[in-house]
Protein backbone atom coordinates (compact mmCIF):
# COMPACT_ATOMS: atom_id res chain seq x y z
CA UNK A 1 0.00 0.00 0.00
CA UNK A 2 2.48 2.73 1.08
CA UNK A 3 4.80 1.38 -2.18
CA UNK A 4 1.73 2.37 -4.55
CA UNK A 5 1.31 5.31 -2.94
CA UNK A 6 4.62 6.51 -3.25
CA UNK A 7 4.35 5.48 -6.93
CA UNK A 8 1.58 7.20 -7.54
CA UNK A 9 3.20 10.19 -5.97
CA UNK A 10 5.77 10.03 -7.85
CA UNK A 11 3.91 9.85 -11.29
CA UNK A 12 2.00 12.73 -10.11
CA UNK A 13 5.28 15.07 -9.45
CA UNK A 14 6.86 13.97 -12.57
CA UNK A 15 3.52 14.71 -14.51
CA UNK A 16 3.45 18.29 -13.13
CA UNK A 17 6.71 18.75 -14.03
CA UNK A 18 6.42 18.10 -17.57
CA UNK A 19 2.99 20.16 -17.89
CA UNK A 20 5.27 23.20 -16.28
CA UNK A 21 8.04 22.56 -18.47
CA UNK A 22 5.58 22.31 -21.95
CA UNK A 23 4.12 25.26 -20.35
CA UNK A 24 7.02 27.33 -20.51
CA UNK A 25 8.19 25.97 -23.99
CA UNK A 26 4.72 27.77 -25.32
CA UNK A 27 5.03 30.93 -23.63
CA UNK A 28 8.49 31.30 -24.61
CA UNK A 29 7.58 31.23 -27.89
CA UNK A 30 4.73 33.25 -28.13
CA UNK A 31 6.66 35.23 -26.56
CA UNK A 32 9.39 35.01 -29.20
CA UNK A 33 7.23 35.30 -32.43
CA UNK A 34 5.06 38.48 -30.12
CA UNK A 35 8.56 39.87 -30.34
CA UNK A 36 9.77 38.98 -33.88
CA UNK A 37 6.78 40.66 -34.78
CA UNK A 38 7.09 44.02 -33.45
CA UNK A 39 10.09 44.29 -34.51
CA UNK A 40 9.68 43.69 -37.85
CA UNK A 41 6.89 45.98 -37.87
CA UNK A 42 8.91 48.89 -37.06
CA UNK A 43 9.37 50.72 -40.83
CA UNK A 44 12.42 52.76 -40.61
CA UNK A 45 12.90 56.41 -41.65
CA UNK A 46 14.69 56.62 -45.26
CA UNK A 47 17.95 58.29 -45.56
CA UNK A 48 18.20 61.59 -47.31
CA UNK A 49 20.80 61.43 -49.88
CA UNK A 50 23.42 64.02 -49.87
CA UNK A 51 23.69 66.01 -52.95
CA UNK A 52 27.68 67.22 -52.95
CA UNK A 53 28.14 68.11 -57.08
CA UNK A 54 26.34 70.24 -59.39
CA UNK A 55 26.45 71.64 -62.65
CA UNK A 56 25.94 75.16 -63.35
CA UNK A 57 25.17 77.49 -65.98
CA UNK A 58 25.74 81.20 -65.94
CA UNK A 59 22.83 82.67 -67.52
CA UNK A 60 24.09 86.82 -66.38
CA UNK A 61 27.27 87.09 -68.47
CA UNK A 62 25.90 86.40 -72.07
CA UNK A 63 23.44 89.28 -71.50
CA UNK A 64 25.68 91.58 -70.06
CA UNK A 65 28.38 91.25 -72.43
CA UNK A 66 27.82 89.48 -75.34
CA UNK A 67 25.82 86.28 -76.55
CA UNK A 68 29.08 84.63 -77.72
CA UNK A 69 29.84 84.79 -73.71
CA UNK A 70 28.59 80.93 -72.72
CA UNK A 71 30.14 79.11 -69.17
CA UNK A 72 29.39 75.63 -67.76
CA UNK A 73 30.82 75.48 -63.91
CA UNK A 74 31.14 72.95 -61.43
CA UNK A 75 29.76 73.07 -57.86
CA UNK A 76 31.64 70.32 -55.12
CA UNK A 77 30.52 70.46 -51.68
CA UNK A 78 33.40 69.67 -49.12
CA UNK A 79 33.62 69.10 -45.71
CA UNK A 80 33.08 71.93 -42.54
CA UNK A 81 30.26 73.43 -45.19
CA UNK A 82 32.80 74.82 -47.63
CA UNK A 83 32.80 74.16 -51.71
CA UNK A 84 35.11 74.69 -54.83
CA UNK A 85 33.79 75.69 -58.17
CA UNK A 86 35.39 75.79 -61.84
CA UNK A 87 33.85 77.41 -64.99
CA UNK A 88 34.62 77.78 -68.38
CA UNK A 89 33.25 78.52 -71.63
CA UNK A 90 34.44 80.72 -74.81
CA UNK A 91 34.52 84.62 -73.77
CA UNK A 92 34.20 87.08 -76.65
CA UNK A 93 32.91 90.63 -77.32
CA UNK A 94 29.95 92.36 -80.04
CA UNK A 95 31.32 92.86 -83.36
CA UNK A 96 32.53 96.71 -82.94
CA UNK A 97 30.02 98.62 -85.18
CA UNK A 98 29.75 102.60 -84.33
CA UNK A 99 27.15 104.68 -86.13
CA UNK A 100 29.47 107.34 -85.76
CA UNK A 101 32.28 105.86 -87.05
CA UNK A 102 30.36 104.33 -89.91
CA UNK A 103 29.37 107.29 -90.52
CA UNK A 104 32.42 109.44 -90.86
CA UNK A 105 34.30 106.87 -92.45
CA UNK A 106 32.08 104.24 -94.56
CA UNK A 107 33.10 101.82 -92.52
CA UNK A 108 32.90 98.03 -93.21
CA UNK A 109 34.29 95.37 -91.25
CA UNK A 110 34.67 91.42 -91.54
CA UNK A 111 35.99 89.93 -88.26
CA UNK A 112 37.00 86.40 -86.52
CA UNK A 113 37.52 85.62 -83.18
CA UNK A 114 38.67 82.94 -80.20
CA UNK A 115 38.44 83.26 -76.74
CA UNK A 116 38.57 81.45 -73.72
CA UNK A 117 37.00 81.95 -69.90
CA UNK A 118 38.30 80.28 -66.76
CA UNK A 119 37.21 80.76 -63.12
CA UNK A 120 37.33 79.46 -60.03
CA UNK A 121 36.42 80.28 -56.04
CA UNK A 122 36.71 78.48 -52.54
CA UNK A 123 33.48 78.88 -50.81
CA UNK A 124 32.99 78.93 -47.16
CA UNK A 125 29.29 78.99 -46.53
CA UNK A 126 28.80 80.32 -42.91
CA UNK A 127 27.13 78.11 -40.72
CA UNK A 128 25.93 80.89 -38.32
CA UNK A 129 23.59 82.94 -40.69
CA UNK A 130 22.48 79.99 -42.49
CA UNK A 131 19.83 77.65 -41.26
CA UNK A 132 20.47 74.49 -43.65
CA UNK A 133 23.86 72.92 -44.99
CA UNK A 134 25.84 74.18 -47.77
CA UNK A 135 25.89 74.56 -50.66
CA UNK A 136 22.02 76.56 -49.36
CA UNK A 137 22.38 80.05 -48.30
CA UNK A 138 24.91 82.60 -47.64
CA UNK A 139 28.76 82.32 -48.62
CA UNK A 140 32.18 83.92 -48.96
CA UNK A 141 35.21 83.00 -51.22
CA UNK A 142 38.17 84.43 -52.46
CA UNK A 143 37.97 83.81 -56.52
CA UNK A 144 39.85 83.55 -59.28
CA UNK A 145 39.14 84.82 -62.47
CA UNK A 146 41.18 84.71 -66.25
CA UNK A 147 39.71 85.86 -70.12
CA UNK A 148 41.85 85.34 -73.16
CA UNK A 149 40.74 87.43 -76.64
CA UNK A 150 42.10 87.17 -79.95
CA UNK A 151 40.03 89.57 -82.25
CA UNK A 152 41.18 89.97 -85.76
CA UNK A 153 39.33 92.74 -87.87
CA UNK A 154 39.60 93.94 -91.59
CA UNK A 155 38.23 96.93 -92.23
CA UNK A 156 36.92 98.34 -95.62
CA UNK A 157 36.44 101.88 -96.32
CA UNK A 158 33.27 102.53 -98.52
CA UNK A 159 34.07 104.25 -102.19
CA UNK A 160 37.95 104.15 -101.40
CA UNK A 161 41.13 102.13 -102.18
CA UNK A 162 42.29 102.30 -98.05
CA UNK A 163 42.33 99.40 -96.00
CA UNK A 164 43.18 98.85 -91.96
CA UNK A 165 43.98 95.61 -90.53
CA UNK A 166 43.92 95.29 -86.89
CA UNK A 167 44.68 92.36 -84.75
CA UNK A 168 44.12 92.77 -81.08
CA UNK A 169 44.90 89.93 -78.21
CA UNK A 170 43.39 90.61 -74.84
CA UNK A 171 44.49 88.98 -71.49
CA UNK A 172 42.19 89.94 -68.05
CA UNK A 173 43.55 87.85 -65.32
CA UNK A 174 41.12 88.53 -61.93
CA UNK A 175 41.40 88.14 -58.23
CA UNK A 176 39.41 89.07 -55.49
CA UNK A 177 36.49 87.62 -52.68
CA UNK A 178 32.92 87.46 -53.23
CA UNK A 179 29.90 87.50 -51.45
CA UNK A 180 26.75 85.46 -52.66
CA UNK A 181 23.88 83.43 -51.73
CA UNK A 182 22.44 80.34 -53.43
CA UNK A 183 18.99 79.36 -53.29
CA UNK A 184 18.15 75.67 -53.11
CA UNK A 185 14.49 74.73 -55.30
CA UNK A 186 13.09 70.83 -54.78
CA UNK A 187 16.63 69.39 -53.48
CA UNK A 188 17.62 69.41 -57.21
CA UNK A 189 17.43 72.78 -58.59
CA UNK A 190 19.96 75.60 -57.77
CA UNK A 191 19.99 79.51 -58.29
CA UNK A 192 23.17 80.88 -57.73
CA UNK A 193 23.69 84.91 -57.47
CA UNK A 194 27.43 86.33 -56.77
CA UNK A 195 25.89 90.05 -55.31
CA UNK A 196 29.18 91.64 -54.23
CA UNK A 197 32.74 90.77 -56.04
CA UNK A 198 35.38 93.03 -55.52
CA UNK A 199 38.86 92.19 -57.29
CA UNK A 200 42.00 93.45 -58.66
CA UNK A 201 42.70 93.24 -62.20
CA UNK A 202 45.81 92.36 -64.44
CA UNK A 203 44.82 93.29 -68.23
CA UNK A 204 47.34 92.53 -70.93
CA UNK A 205 46.66 94.11 -74.95
CA UNK A 206 48.51 93.28 -78.16
CA UNK A 207 47.63 94.88 -80.66
CA UNK A 208 49.02 95.25 -84.38
CA UNK A 209 47.55 97.60 -86.61
CA UNK A 210 48.58 98.45 -90.47
CA UNK A 211 46.50 101.06 -92.73
CA UNK A 212 46.76 102.93 -95.93
CA UNK A 213 44.96 105.69 -94.43
CA UNK A 214 46.47 109.81 -94.59
CA UNK A 215 47.27 110.84 -91.23
CA UNK A 216 44.22 112.99 -91.01
CA UNK A 217 41.79 109.70 -91.39
CA UNK A 218 44.73 107.24 -89.66
CA UNK A 219 44.61 109.91 -86.21
CA UNK A 220 40.50 110.06 -86.73
CA UNK A 221 40.59 106.07 -86.90
CA UNK A 222 42.42 105.47 -83.92
CA UNK A 223 39.90 107.70 -81.51
CA UNK A 224 36.92 106.23 -82.95
CA UNK A 225 38.46 102.61 -82.19
CA UNK A 226 39.39 103.33 -79.10
CA UNK A 227 35.78 104.77 -77.90
CA UNK A 228 34.23 101.83 -79.51
CA UNK A 229 36.71 99.50 -77.61
CA UNK A 230 36.28 101.78 -74.35
CA UNK A 231 32.77 100.77 -74.59
CA UNK A 232 33.14 96.94 -75.63
CA UNK A 233 35.46 95.85 -73.56
CA UNK A 234 35.20 96.74 -69.76
CA UNK A 235 38.92 98.05 -68.25
CA UNK A 236 39.89 98.91 -71.73
CA UNK A 237 40.03 103.07 -71.24
CA UNK A 238 42.04 102.25 -68.01
CA UNK A 239 44.88 100.68 -71.15
CA UNK A 240 44.97 103.22 -73.57
CA UNK A 241 43.80 106.76 -73.19
CA UNK A 242 41.88 108.09 -76.13
CA UNK A 243 44.46 109.15 -79.25
CA UNK A 244 47.06 106.78 -77.77
CA UNK A 245 46.37 103.44 -79.50
CA UNK A 246 49.55 102.80 -81.42
CA UNK A 247 50.30 100.54 -84.58
CA UNK A 248 52.25 98.00 -82.49
CA UNK A 249 52.47 97.90 -78.62
CA UNK A 250 52.06 96.11 -75.17
CA UNK A 251 50.01 97.03 -72.68
CA UNK A 252 49.70 96.35 -68.67
CA UNK A 253 47.20 97.95 -65.98
CA UNK A 254 46.19 97.18 -62.74
CA UNK A 255 42.24 98.37 -61.70
CA UNK A 256 39.78 97.80 -59.54
CA UNK A 257 37.18 95.28 -61.03
CA UNK A 258 33.70 93.62 -59.94
CA UNK A 259 32.03 90.45 -60.52
CA UNK A 260 28.36 89.97 -60.48
CA UNK A 261 27.42 86.63 -61.77
CA UNK A 262 23.75 84.48 -62.04
CA UNK A 263 24.00 81.01 -62.63
CA UNK A 264 20.95 78.37 -62.73
CA UNK A 265 22.32 74.44 -61.95
CA UNK A 266 21.44 71.12 -61.16
CA UNK A 267 22.44 68.94 -58.56
CA UNK A 268 23.14 65.24 -58.41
Amino acid sequence: MKKNTLKTICITCLFAIFTFIVSAQEKTKSDTVSIASTVTSVTPEPVKKVRKNSIMINISNPSLISSNFRTIGYERILPHNQSVTLNIGTFSIPRFSNGSLADSLGLNTSFKDKGFHFSTDYRFYLMKENRHAAPRGVYLAPYYTYNYLNRENSWNLEGRVDKVYTNLKLNIHTIGAELGYQFIFWDRVALDLILIGPGWGFYGLKAEVGTTLDPDKESEFFQKLNEILADKIPGYDKMIDAGEFSKTGTYDVKSIGFRYVIRVGFRF
